[in-house]
């Protein structure tokens, strides 16, 4: 047995096709979504996700305003900043690249921002309606997971899913986005402080890994025929990798996967592009509403 690889490029530029045809629609009526990104200093990994967001904003039509701050700006500077965004008609998203400096407290900047204009979907309000399933922006890296889910026709409703990993960002979203009417699943989550994990992982239908840790997932972990999606991205180093010096690497062993599971996302190219793609349709949804409350 050999597991289905679930193609995440090919499922994202399906959906960004759509946001074109959005973009297409708003554009005759005069309205150019904007997404205003804000990069605090200069972390490798930042600069690199900032660059692949203003290329699809590119390709998608769309107004990508790049907003570069040192290393050294305050918290109230940047504060300053977002107030002017959250005024300014024209900008229709915020993004502010995490993580900040450290002497930037996270939870004050995410949230300062409007939450009409929260494309992340990080903002307590987001939080909350994703919580009470109200409509609002879903966090862009689990409703990825689930896009990819719905794509391959992989069954939720009913089905056991296991998260593992607990952040604010991916593993507590992700859980209760699939325990939601509408998807249906059974949601286990697991995290440093669970006791024996295999014995959890081995259960799941549907294991999603998204804790930070390269290979903590091995293939005797997964139950043969589950649906492994790997969300982790960790950088190990590489010396055949002779101009990076590492190599992306996910929170699942992938070669011992590919044994057990039925479908498995590689890294990269699994979730990745699926988290940009779900971004660039947050920020047309943000303009589509912007444009019908005026």
């Amino acid at each position: 047995m050999s597991a289905i690889i679930i193609d995440g490029k090919k499922v994202a530029e399906k959906v960004h096709g759509e946001v074109k045809e959005r973009v297409s629609r708003l554009k005759q009526r005069s309205i150019c979504p904007c997404l205003a990104v804000v990069l605090v200093g200069e972390d490798p990994a930042s600069l690199s996700y900032v660059k692949g967001k203003q290329k699809a904003l590119a390709e998608a039509g769309m107004e990508g305003r790049d907003i570069r701050l040192p290393a050294s700006t305050t918290e109230e500077e940047l504060l300053s900043l977002i107030a002017g965004l959250n005024g300014d008609p024209k900008v229709h998203g915020i993004l502010v690249q995490l993580p900040l400096p450290a002497h930037i407290r996270e939870e004050p900047i995410i949230t300062a921002i409007n939450p009409a204009k929260d494309v992340d979907g990080f903002h307590p309000i987001s939080q909350g309606n994703l919580v009470l399933e109200r409509k609002s922006f879903l966090p862009c890296t689990p409703h990825g997971v689930v896009v990819l889910l719905k794509e391959l026709n992989i069954p939720i409703a009913g089905s056991h899913v296991v998260v593992v990993g607990r952040s604010n960002i991916v593993g507590k979203p992700l859980a209760i986005l699939l325990a939601r009417r509408e998807l249906n699943a059974t949601v286990t989550v697991c995290h440093t402080g669970t006791k024996d994990l295999p014995s959890h992982t081995r259960r799941a239908d549907i294991l999603i890994a998204a804790v930070g840790r390269p290979g903590l997932i091995r293939g005797g972990m997964i139950k043969e025929g589950a649906a492994v999606i790997d969300v982790g991205v960790n950088r190990v180093p590489d010396s055949t990798a002779v101009k990076k010096g590492y190599r992306l690497k996910g929170d699942v062993e992938y070669e011992e996967a590919l044994e057990r599971a039925g479908w498995i996302t590689p890294v990269p190219g699994g979730v990745g592009p699926m988290t940009i793609a779900m971004l660039m349709q947050n920020v047309v949804q943000a303009a589509e509403t912007a444009a019908e409350n005026t």
